[in-house]
């Protein structure tokens, strides 16, 4: 095995971004034959004997992801397993297990940790899946650690499938949760469909499946942000993608909070993530399932390559989370 480049002396995680580690990382651990996909796409897909197992964690640090003064522990629950169980779905597959590790202060409250337990278990319940263990240490925050396993009927739907004259498709709700966390941080608790909407998300879990069997060439998870994570097909794949403005469809709370903030309330919609709603790529032509609308085109990539547009043009606004930064 090749070891990968060494970072730049001193240089930081910061420095190297979240991308750049994962892509470090992938080049250190070897695949064995079982591993159908490894590394880099929103779960893994492990061979077994008799078909495939999806894989996928995700860390909620508080602090970072979710304080407890904006939500109670049972939305904080329902928000760490819905980000694992979206993960399954972006692949086309549905989750049927999760393992929850998680580091508490000791003098964290009994009932609080009961309730996100509950949380848990309500969010695994909407898709049949199962908490099968777990571990759990003292920490100087809350941290929820989340793995979920889960299989696929069909072929599982990546990134990397993307391409030219396909469309570009949305389902589920997108700006919701970034709205409503603008609204948390300015000390605000209304719109309450927002604040609920960043609180406890409500993936589409039916969507991926359906956009698999629908003929989906590629898929991603929404949870860094809309345009963040489509340039994440566009660099897999190789391809274009150009997201058209007049394809959203703004709801009243959120052009209230846009009007009140004294922004565009677009921005929510192209740049927000923890809707965790599904984006897929389908060829042209293609009947799209239920609940997905079409929002942009795909192309061949030209200068510099691997984009992500609007409108046929850059996109000066936010395009959703990083991390890593300060």
């Amino acid at each position: 095995m090749t070891s990968p480049p060494p970072f730049a002396p001193g240089s930081t995680l910061a420095d190297v971004g979240e991308f750049g580690l994962v892509g470090s990382f992938a080049t250190r651990f070897p695949q064995g034959e079982h591993v159908y996909v490894g590394p880099g796409d929103d779960a893994a897909v492990l061979r077994t004997p008799r078909g495939h197992v999806v894989v996928s964690t995700d860390v909620l640090v508080e602090g970072r992801h979710f304080r407890r003064e904006w939500a109670d522990a049972r939305s904080i629950g329902r928000k760490a397993a819905a980000a694992n169980l979206s993960d399954v779905n972006a692949m086309g597959g549905r989750a049927h297990s999760l393992t929850v590790g998680l580091a508490a202060p000791a003098d964290l409250p009994a009932q609080w940790l009961s309730d996100l337990a509950d949380g848990i278990a309500e969010e695994a319940a909407l898709v049949g899946a199962s908490v099968v263990g777990g571990d759990l240490t003292t920490g100087s925050e809350v941290v929820v650690a989340v793995t979920v396993l889960g299989t696929c009927d069909q072929a599982p739907v990546l990134r990397s499938g993307a391409r030219p004259g396909d469309v570009v498709a949305l389902a589920g709700r997108q700006g919701w949760a970034a709205a409503g966390l603008a609204v948390l941080t300015r000390g605000f608790r209304s719109p309450r469909a927002l604040v609920e909407a960043f609180q406890r998300p409500e993936p589409p879990y039916d969507a991926g499946a359906a956009a698999a069997v629908a003929g989906a060439t590629g898929m991603i998870d929404v949870s860094d942000g809309l345009l963040a994570d489509l340039a994440h097909v566009a660099e897999a794949s190789g391809v274009a993608v150009d997201v058209r403005r007049d394809a959203f469809a703004l709801a009243e709370p959120m052009r209230a909070v846009g009007a009140a903030l004294g922004v565009d309330p677009l921005r929510f919609v192209l740049g927000g993530g923890d809707d965790h709603a599904i984006a897929a790529t389908f060829p042209a032509g293609a009947t799209l399932p239920d609940g997905f609308t079409v929002i942009g085109t795909v192309a061949e990539p030209g200068q510099p390559g691997p984009v992500v547009t609007v409108d046929g043009a850059a996109y000066d606004g936010p395009r959703g989370w990083t991390h890593f930064s300060s």
